[in-house]
């Protein structure tokens, strides 16, 4: 379940610091463009379910240390085995991620990264909420908002 809410969560969920990654095409409105991400993403995981294995790193072997006191003689304590970490890997991942690439591909759609915008960028532009991607440049930047929503700019050009 929580593999299946973590797919299906739209890829607008944004961290404060990181990069904006969504699917563009230009002059198309936002909430279109979530609906079709969700419903590759849908399909990219019938196509590709997940498909944990569980894996374990291998051992690693701590030999013993040598004591000697003040007399000279000296004293081996025994090594030990520390069990390698065990952790769960997907196998599926990057076979669905490529799934749901073609998908949004195939209707019109291209992953872009945008970096967040600097506060003198942010200062400049009231605060509007995107509705529709607009033409981006080099230059182009987001804004999250408080309701996870995003705003992108692209300096030197209006809105």
């Amino acid at each position: 379940m929580k593999t299946l809410l973590r797919i299906l969560v739209p890829v607008m969920v944004l961290s404060s610091c990181g990069p904006l990654s969504l699917y563009y095409r230009e002059g198309e409105s936002v909430s279109r463009m979530q609906t079709e991400t969700t419903q590759c993403q849908v399909t990219a995981l019938k196509d590709a379910p997940v498909a944990n294995q569980v894996r374990q790193n291998p051992p690693t072997y701590w030999p013993g240390r040598t004591y000697c006191d003040g007399n000279g003689r000296c004293y081996r304590s025994g090594g030990w085995w520390q069990p390698g970490q065990v952790y769960t890997v997907d196998v599926n991942q990057n076979l669905r991620n490529k799934v749901e690439a073609q998908c949004m591909a195939e209707k019109g759609y291209r992953p872009v990264s945008l970096p967040p915008c600097k506060q003198n960028v942010k200062s400049r532009v009231p605060a509007t909420r995107t509705t529709t991607l607009p033409p981006l440049s080099t230059a182009s930047c987001f804004v999250k908002f408080d309701d996870g929503s995003f705003q992108i700019i692209t300096p030197g050009q209006a809105g």
